[in-house]
């Protein structure tokens, strides 16, 4: 049956293939903390990475094999848990990636993004300075009609 068989993006393929591509091109970034892909598949694994970085900021034994059956490699797991436990996303409560538009690709116009983890500490905002308000005294009531007789 084919019940509930049709969420997700499809990206093109079958099931089965867009499950392998995306772990493959969730492997790949954790590898080299950069790819170079299409922006459809780069939106695709957004929340895949998402989900095994929370994961490893969590940094138990359920999410681990969670992580690994996500990714499916299990030394890359450990580099990606290692680095969570060393503080590299703890001030950020999600947006571990960055997608940077290139322009379109020559063949098929397909538009080119470079996808990177994002390592940098989270900038604090700073607060907008209050708008401070002045009363204006009013003019007198009769001095008003005067000038408006005249």
């Amino acid at each position: 049956m084919r019940h509930n068989k049709k969420r997700g993006m499809k990206l093109g393929t079958d099931a089965s293939h867009t499950k392998a591509m995306k772990k493959s091109l969730v492997r790949a970034l954790f590898e080299n903390d950069r790819i170079k892909t299409i922006d459809v598949r780069a939106k695709a694994i957004r929340g895949d990475v998402d989900k095994v970085i929370t994961w490893a900021k969590k940094g138990d034994i359920a999410s681990r094999r969670l992580a690994i059956a996500k990714v499916g490699d299990k030394d890359i797991v450990r580099e990606v848990f290692e680095k969570a436990a060393q503080g590299m996303w703890a001030d950020r409560n999600g947006g571990y990636t960055r997608i940077m538009k290139l322009g379109p690709r020559k063949g098929d116009a397909a538009e080119i993004v470079i996808m990177e983890l994002v390592t940098e500490p989270v900038k604090a905002k700073k607060a907008a300075p209050k708008a401070t308000v002045t009363k204006v005294e009013e003019a007198p009531v009769e001095e008003a009609a005067e000038e408006s007789a005249e």
